[in-house]
């Protein structure tokens, strides 16, 4: 009777660890890609579902984005500059099926490439225009990634340049350059300034010369201004022309000169 009750309880212990292997449950975010007897079976979607023990396994992949931060890279620009760079990749599985059979360590695998990615774009790239325009450089980089991870059933969302560190010399240079480009847009702006104002003074020195009064009435009004300047007295000579016609609006003879 003991040994039929001990019977009793393995074949229920067995048929306990059976129910618990043949039943599972994944995420809305997880997939399950189903192998029976080492065979890719129907993938397994959110939700729970079942399995023929000892038959089918389940391997999970988590669909979700993963924001990964690249390791800094020292590489050597086409221009020969060297710098060192880091970049933040964002990725996402795409097939599970693919992640799963193409390739041993997904996650693993796209960094590599990314990172092998990086040092080929910056290869490529002149140092004033990975500065200048990271965009593109950034554009590059996923092209290359897309192009190995695509059969791996990764999907790369983006990758971009976080921070470049070049060699103080160059960074020296770099203001000099920066430096000099401003003093040349000063001297521009300045010269043209200067041939404007040239402009408008021999167009009113051609407008004066069309009228003597207009003229000296300039020459006391600037009289009157280096006056209140400088706190003195000027004594100025009037001219012939201004006797002249204030005699003749008086109706008194002209003066002889």
């Amino acid at each position: 009777m003991l040994i039929s009750s001990g019977i009793l309880i393995f074949i229920l212990l067995v048929a306990l660890i059976t129910s618990l292997k043949s039943f599972g449950i994944n995420q809305e975010y997880q997939r399950g890609v189903l192998f029976r007897l080492g065979r890719l079976g129907v993938m397994k979607g959110p939700g729970w579902y079942w399995l023929i023990p000892f038959v089918d396994r389940v391997v999970r992949v988590d669909m979700r984005t993963i924001t990964y931060q690249l390791e800094t890279q020292e590489t050597i620009t086409r221009d020969g500059v060297a710098v060192r760079v880091n970049a933040v990749l964002w990725f996402r599985a795409d097939s599970a099926v693919n992640v799963i059979t193409s390739v041993e360590n997904w996650v693993t695998a796209t960094v590599q490439a990314a990172e092998t990615a990086l040092r080929d774009a910056i290869g490529q790239s002149e140092l004033d225009h990975m500065l200048k325009d990271r965009l593109s450089i950034n554009a590059r980089m996923q092209e290359l990634l897309s192009a190995a991870s695509m059969k791996w059933g990764v999907e790369i969302d983006s990758v971009e340049i976080k921070d470049v560190d070049i060699p103080e010399q160059m960074q020296r240079a770099i203001a000099k350059e920066a430096e000099a480009i401003r003093e040349k847009r000063a001297r521009i702006i300045r010269a043209e300034g200067e041939q404007e104002a040239s402009r408008k003074l021999s167009e009113a020195a051609d407008i004066i010369a069309a009228s003597p009064g207009a003229l000296e009435l300039r020459r006391l009004q600037t009289l009157t201004e280096i006056g209140v300047e400088h706190n003195s007295t000027i004594i100025a000579m009037l001219p012939v022309e201004l006797l002249h016609a204030a005699r003749k609006i008086a109706g008194m003879p002209a003066i002889d000169e």
